[in-house]
């Protein structure tokens, strides 16, 4: 009888350590990627435009605009509408915020090596998962924690995860409307916790495209959603 419990014990150990060796191998990361450099040119766009959206320098960010840019799925197009859409003339305006975090993120070229697309979350989010339902950790030793609030204890570090997010259980952010300050979120490993808003990025947030026309890089399209 002790013989028979001992190698069921046995195989119970052997299909939980098989079990946590699946759920290990399922965990995807997507590390940052910048093709700039293979440009020297649109290196040294790139790090102009990033000064001039520090400054929010209107003058040259409308330099860089196609005469046909997108800045959203709709029929908008051209800089006029692009102005109206992210209230340029406006100090406060989100333009400059979003953008960096774009322009400071990587990306890759194109095919054609006369585009080039950011951030990395967008161009090398993997084909076979569903952008729609999974997003990732936008950063390095992200703390992932069992309450939503900074003192909560750490349960894990995650850096650039392939994450699910449940909004349900998430924690709406009193001062912005229809915003999170803290998310709920699991791994496709398995771990479970709370991550501070700013470190969870979808593939179908905002990304640009700027391509090299008659001679000069300019910007085509910025925007999110599918």
């Amino acid at each position: 009888m002790k013989q028979k419990l001992s190698g069921i014990v046995l195989l119970s150990f052997l299909i939980l350590g098989f079990s946590l060796s699946i759920s290990a191998q399922k965990e995807r990361q997507i590390f940052p990627v910048d093709e700039a450099k293979k440009d020297a040119s649109f290196n040294v766009f790139r790090g102009k435009l990033i000064t001039a959206v520090k400054n929010k320098d209107k003058k040259f960010f409308l330099s860089i605009l196609d005469r046909n840019v997108k800045g959203s799925f709709g029929g908008d197009s051209g800089i006029e509408d692009f102005k109206k859409l992210w209230k340029i003339e406006n100090p406060q305006s989100e333009l400059w915020n979003e953008l960096l975090a774009v322009l400071t993120n990587g990306g890759k070229f194109t095919k054609s090596k006369k585009e080039f697309c950011g951030p990395f979350s967008f161009t090398n989010f993997p084909e076979d998962i569903d952008s729609f339902e999974y997003q990732m950790i936008f950063g390095n030793n992200v703390n992932l924690r069992a309450q939503p609030n900074s003192t909560a204890r750490v349960v894990a570090q995650l850096s650039y995860n392939v994450v699910k997010v449940d909004y349900e259980t998430s924690v709406p952010d009193k001062r912005r409307a229809d915003e999170y300050s803290w998310l709920k979120i699991e791994t496709l490993g398995g771990k479970k916790g709370f991550v501070s808003e700013q470190y969870v990025r979808s593939p179908l947030d905002y990304r640009a495209c700027f391509e090299k026309i008659n001679g000069k890089w300019l910007m085509t399209f910025f925007l999110a959603g599918d």
